[in-house]
């Protein structure tokens, strides 16, 4: 295969609250956890065992003020975008690394102020809302007809 890919996929629910930075050229970074779980059973014990991956998300600009806007914890929801690997000294001289998702596309699966606002609300009818890092001066937009 002659070119690369840099791509991830994960839906999960928020771990925190977005945090914010806003830089003075009117440019803002968001970032933020997202938990993805697995489960799998034993087959020695048959017992079921689940397990948490932490993932860090980094959102800009106006993709990140839109996550702030309508992203609480715990919400879940479906990001796409790019793996980049920061490196940087500590205090003591020692190298450290971190791994990040740069989204470029992220979609709101179910939030809590929806929840919370139409408990009688049917399984078959879920709110979509996706953004774009692309999308800059676009709302978002919403789609109710999901085969799921």
């Amino acid at each position: 295969m002659a070119g690369t890919l840099n791509k991830v996929m994960l839906i999960g629910h928020l771990g925190d609250e977005i945090k914010m930075h806003y830089f003075d050229d009117k440019n803002s970074i968001g970032r933020f956890p997202i938990a993805t779980n697995e489960s799998y059973t034993n087959k020695q014990t048959g017992e079921k065992i689940t397990t948490t991956e932490w993932h860090n998300i980094v959102v800009r600009n106006k993709l990140a003020e839109i996550c702030e806007k309508y992203l609480t914890k715990g919400d879940k929801v479906y990001c796409e975008g790019r793996i980049k690997t920061r490196q940087w000294e500590d205090d003591n001289g020692q190298k450290r690394y971190s791994t990040e998702i740069h989204a470029v596309d992220l979609t709101f699966l179910t939030t809590k102020r929806d929840l919370g606002s139409s408990p009688v609300q049917s399984t078959t009818q879920k709110k979509e809302v996706s953004v774009s890092d692309s999308d800059s001066t676009s709302i978002p937009e919403v789609n109710d007809d999901l085969p799921f």
